[in-house]
């Protein structure tokens, strides 16, 4: 996997065409360099979370750059390690279409610098018109030398009833 394209922040928003991040996400996993109340784990977990969702949306080969070998996703209580893994998974799906429509996204920042986060959302594939409800919880953590960010836990659950 290429790790560089994980979600190097610079780089990433100006593909975007989002606004440049702040200096402070050049400060990569020091939990004394980050302000008071986690404004830099809401700013990457809120980049985050947009970028992974366009991307599945969109083409979801495309989220094995946001995984490492070692991340693990737990996908309706079942387990997947390493990105080959994931990606297949989430490819495998069985639908053509998909649309997310995040409804909430809380973040915390953890320890060793990474970032929780929270997501409660509507999903509606193949174009049906009754949304499922869905929640996940992403675990990122910083690349080695600082280059950008990878997604190290995954849990995803559809919430019913």
């Amino acid at each position: 996997a290429a790790e560089g394209t994980a979600l190097g922040p610079l780089a990433e928003a100006q593909r975007l065409g989002g606004p440049a991040p702040s200096p402070i996400l050049r400060l990569r996993g020091g939990a004394s360099a980050q302000p008071a109340g986690g404004a830099m784990a809401e700013e990457v977990g809120k980049a985050f979370v947009q970028h992974y969702y366009n991307i599945f949306d969109s083409d979801r080969a495309g989220l094995q750059n946001l995984y490492l070998d070692m991340s693990i996703m737990t996908f309706e209580g079942e387990q997947f390690q390493g990105a080959q893994a994931i990606t297949q998974k989430l490819v495998g799906l069985p639908f053509q279409s998909v649309k997310h429509e995040v409804i909430t996204a809380d973040t915390h920042p953890t320890g060793g610098g990474g970032v929780l986060v929270f997501v409660c959302g509507n999903l509606k594939v193949d174009g049906g018109e009754n949304p499922m409800k869905f929640s996940q919880v992403f675990c990122l953590m910083p690349l080695q030398g600082g280059a950008g960010w990878f997604c190290f836990n995954d849990i995803f659950r559809l919430n019913y009833g």
